[in-house]
């Protein structure tokens, strides 16, 4: 009769139990769908949702523990005084390794404040500092984290010494199965350190041209006018070309007939296209016509320079051409077209 009825409450238990864990799977089931809609929810309401799942957690788990008679006054005690015994004989621990990160974190912060604020200073080197910034910073975060956690350890009781020298053993063993990365490592730390290329450069790579938005001691990102970002390792570049170092040049030719005053044609574009310079900042030094250049089929071509700001070439070029055309207009210089001059014989 008693095993009936103990064998009639494992199984209440066990229906009970099966119900809890039905029921928070559903309601877990039913947070996954809202929280797929993040975008339309509200910051407020998705952490009260994520409370109230932890809480309905915690009371599913006490429930079914309540279910198996769990005795949780033995446990609480057990629990509460072992805790309490930890603390009285670790508070020195607790409170210098608390001292110790709190040091870290802040030593962290203080750095990537104010390495920030260093590369946000206009002036003439502002992409370089901005690089060396983002570097300095990844350094020290590193560095900092590795020597926090060794100290932490250490605190602990943790022999730290056989730790180091494992690493030491482990960092030759992968030295010497991984060149590769070594190489590229070595590779981007002279690539910033001599000053090669920083964050905002225009520059061509393996054939690749583009603005460089990232440069880590691995790998350097590139992205193109079209948006395509090349991620290259810093051991494959070999050379390359930089073409935010100096000012560019835009280069327009274009032909007058042969019939036209060449003198008065070179005047009168000299006279003209140095005004563009109020309309285009980027031109930093007046357009000019530097001479003949070719004597065409039907046309005595000519070339006019303009010195702009790094990679601000191309707009000034179709600018000058559209303002050349519309000179040559206003002082009848024809632009010829290309002519065939047939000979016939009597």
């Amino acid at each position: 009769m008693i095993s009936t009825i103990l064998t009639a409450s494992v199984v209440l238990n066990a229906i009970i139990t099966g119900m809890i864990v039905i029921t928070l799977g559903i309601i877990f089931l039913l947070e996954r769908k809202l929280l797929k809609r993040e975008e339309s929810l509200k910051k407020t309401l998705i952490i009260l949702i994520f409370i109230a799942s932890f809480i309905l957690l915690i009371a599913g788990i006490i429930g079914i523990m309540f279910i198996w008679n769990y005795d949780f006054s033995t446990y609480i005690q057990d629990m509460s005084g072992s805790i309490l015994t930890f603390i009285e004989d670790s508070v020195g621990r607790i409170i210098t390794t608390l001292l110790v990160i709190f040091v870290s974190l802040s030593i962290m912060k203080i750095s990537k404040v104010t390495l920030n604020q260093v590369g946000k200073k206009e002036g003439p080197f502002k992409k370089r500092k901005r690089t060396i910034a983002k570097v300095t910073n990844s350094i020290i975060k590193y560095i900092l984290g590795l020597l926090m956690i060794l100290i932490v350890l250490s605190i602990w009781g943790v022999n730290v010494v056989p730790a180091l020298a494992g690493l030491g053993i482990l960092g030759l063993v992968i030295g010497l199965g991984a060149q590769k990365f070594i190489n590229d490592l070595i590779s981007g730390f002279f690539i910033i350190f001599e000053h090669h290329f920083d964050v905002g450069d225009i520059i061509d790579v393996q054939g690749f041209k583009g603005e460089v938005t990232s440069i880590g001691l691995k790998t350097t990102k590139v992205r193109n006018w079209k948006g395509e970002v090349k991620i290259v390792n810093n051991g494959e570049i070999s050379t390359l070309i930089n073409y935010s170092i100096n000012p560019s040049v835009a280069i327009v030719d274009f032909g007058i007939a042969y019939k036209e005053d060449i003198k008065k044609t070179t005047d009168i574009l000299n006279l003209e296209l140095p005004k563009m310079r109020l309309e285009f900042p980027n031109i930093i030094e007046d357009p000019k016509v530097i001479g003949v250049i070719n004597l065409a089929g039907s046309s005595v071509d000519l070339r006019v320079i303009a010195k702009t700001v790094n990679e601000q070439h191309y707009a000034i070029e179709r600018a000058i051409r559209q303002r050349i055309k519309e000179i040559l207009n206003e002082h009848n210089i024809e632009i010829p077209f290309p002519q065939i001059v047939i000979h016939q014989e009597d």
